[in-house]
């Protein structure tokens, strides 16, 4: 048996995460099935109901896929209430390169990831410095409140 992994996070806006996501994870908007001109009408091909589609859904993508093929396909799906309470998952965001790597490039490395993802919508909710402990991180959250890590 084959299997795929794909991670559905619920939403109010998926088109602003997929603005957000595809760039912070290095991804790009998944494009729609060939001979279909958006998401939208492939459904409707299928035979979705109207009634099941809400105004915009499906008219720019609502997905985001690893160019490589490597990553799971992530799949933002609009629901009507908003977030509530502190998320279950996050990603961590490895870009500072592991231990091997010096205190100090790790920390460059986390820093430059930060100003980027907060100059495309994040918000800085934590830095957590241990120098002790040979620690450097940074906890985010997205344009709709889901907390992730930058380490």
């Amino acid at each position: 048996m084959v299997m795929t992994l794909q991670l559905t996070i619920d939403c109010s806006d998926p088109q602003r995460m997929v603005a957000f996501w595809a760039p912070a994870l290095g991804y790009v908007p998944e494009p729609a099935p060939e001979g279909h001109p958006t998401w939208r009408a492939y459904w409707e091909a299928m035979g979705v109901p109207a009634e099941e589609l809400p105004p915009g859904a499906g008219d720019l993508a609502e997905s985001i896929v690893d160019p490589t093929g490597r990553g799971p396909r992530v799949w933002f799906q609009q629901v009507p209430e908003s977030k509530t309470l502190k998320n279950r998952w996050h990603f961590d965001l490895k870009v500072g390169g592991g231990r091997d790597v010096p205190p100090a490039l790790r920390r460059e490395r986390v820093d430059a990831a930060v100003e980027r993802l907060v100059d495309a919508g994040a918000t800085v909710l934590k830095i957590k410095d241990e120098p002790d402990a040979g620690f450097y991180a940074a906890a985010l959250q997205d344009p709709e409140g889901n907390e992730f890590d930058v380490v």
